[in-house]
C-alpha cells in the first residue's frame, strides 16, 4: 500500500506561522529560494554527498512548509545517497527525478498559495 502525501499542507503551514499570512508568504519565499539553489545541485553524476546533502537542505525546507510528499522523496534520495553503498548513477538518478517532479507539483502549489495570501482581503479578528 502506498502512502499519500500532500504537496503542500496548509494545516501544517497555518501551524508553523501561527495562522500570520504575511508570516507565511515570507516562509514560503525563503522555501521557494532555497529550492531554486539546491536543486541545482541534484546531479546523479555528482558525489553521492552532494545530492544526499541537497536532499537534506531541501527536506528541511519543505516540512517548514508543509510539502510532505517532497520531503519524503528528499528523505529517500538522502538516506540513499549517504548509505555506505551508494546507489548507482541510473537509481540516482531516478531518486533525483522523483524529487524534481514533486518539486515542480509543490511549486505549483506553493504558487497558488502565494496567490490566495496575497490577494484576498485580510481578516478581521473575532
Amino acid at each position: 500500500m502506498t502512502e499519500t502525501f500532500a504537496l503542500l499542507d496548509r494545516e501544517h503551514l497555518k501551524a508553523m506561522t501561527g495562522g500570520d499570512n504575511d508570516l507565511a508568504v515570507e516562509v514560503i519565499e525563503i522555501f521557494r529560494h532555497q529550492a531554486e539553489i539546491w536543486s541545482r545541485m541534484l546531479d546523479p553524476h555528482a558525489e553521492a554527498s552532494q545530492w544526499a546533502d541537497a536532499a537534506h537542505t531541501l527536506k528541511g525546507a519543505s516540512l517548514g512548509i508543509g510539502a510532505i510528499l517532497l520531503a519524503s522523496k528528499c528523505e529517500k534520495a538522502e538516506k540513499a545517497g549517504r548509505s555506505e553503498t551508494p546507489p548507482s548513477v541510473t537509481a540516482a538518478a531516478v531518486m533525483i527525478s522523483d524529487i524534481k517532479d514533486a518539486l515542480g507539483e509543490t511549486l505549483e502549489e506553493v504558487a497558488q498559495v502565494l496567490y490566495e495570501f496575497t490577494s484576498s482581503p485580510p481578516r478581521r479578528a473575532s
